[in-house]
């Protein structure tokens, strides 16, 4: 576990050159979206969430690969439009989505040459992430070695309630409060030793960065455009459609 005086990474892992992967977990159901199919294969526009996640992390320059973290025997996959792409390769996933973003992990480290790849862990359910706002999140990291994710700060009065009630028990500053989205941009082995940390000691990381925090990481926040939302009611997807076909139309 880093402490604070060793949060930096290894001087081996401050390369110039990087090689850049990305991991997408796609195992889950999406059982709050309320369709008879898992959400991430929903279709917006005619193409499915997934495919244009696995799209927009494509684009992104000079990017290597995507590692797909699939269910078991998932019977979607096959029909995809990426289905073929060879620089999609799949992993299994886990009951959980650090358990598929770790078995994402490790497999490039199982491929990587040395130590310097580092990897975007991305949402399948966030199609409208902007290409250029991941390119922005790579160029700060190229200077913050502790990684980055993109994020949106607070805008919206938060109201805290009183447990186990809908009674507000007060209203929360929302200074210096940031929603956190994806990609989320570490290096390969440190965010794979993070996240087995977090792990033993039974702590419950819901993305990348809390793993990163956990270890004694402080990632940089990048400001990302509110249009990133991510998927998870049926409603959402309405809304992602004005976002995509808005961007598509420009």
């Amino acid at each position: 576990m880093a402490t604070e005086e060793s949060s930096e990474l290894p001087s081996s892992q401050k390369k110039s050159t990087r090689t850049i992967w990305a991991v997408v977990p796609a195992a889950g159901i999406g059982s709050r979206f309320g369709a008879d199919i898992p959400k991430q294969y929903c279709q917006i526009h005619g193409k499915t969430i997934l495919d244009i996640s696995l799209s927009k992390m494509l684009a992104v320059p000079n990017i290597e690969g995507v590692v797909l973290a699939l269910a078991k025997d998932d019977p979607f996959w096959p029909q995809s439009t990426h289905f073929r792409n060879p620089k999609i390769k799949l992993v299994d996933g886990g009951k959980e989505r650090a358990h598929s973003v770790l078995n994402g992990l490790n497999y490039l480290q199982s491929i990587a040459a040395d130590t310097s790849v580092w990897v975007l862990v991305h949402d399948a359910a966030r199609p409208c992430v902007l290409v250029n706002r991941i390119e922005a999140l790579i160029e700060v990291a190229k200077q913050d070695e502790q990684g980055a994710m993109l994020a949106v700060p607070v805008a919206d009065t938060l109201k805290r309630s009183v447990q186990g009630t809908d009674r507000i028990e007060k209203t929360v500053s929302r200074e210096n409060i940031w929603r956190g989205n994806t990609p989320q941009y570490f290096p390969v082995s440190a965010l794979a030793e993070a996240i087995e940390s977090a792990k033993r000691a039974g702590v419950l990381v819901t993305d990348e960065a809390s793993a990163m925090e956990f270890a004694g990481y402080q990632p940089h926040l990048v400001a990302d455009s509110a249009t990133n939302i991510k998927v998870t009611l049926s409603e959402d997807s309405a809304l992602a459609a004005l976002y995509l076909k808005y961007y598509d139309a420009k």
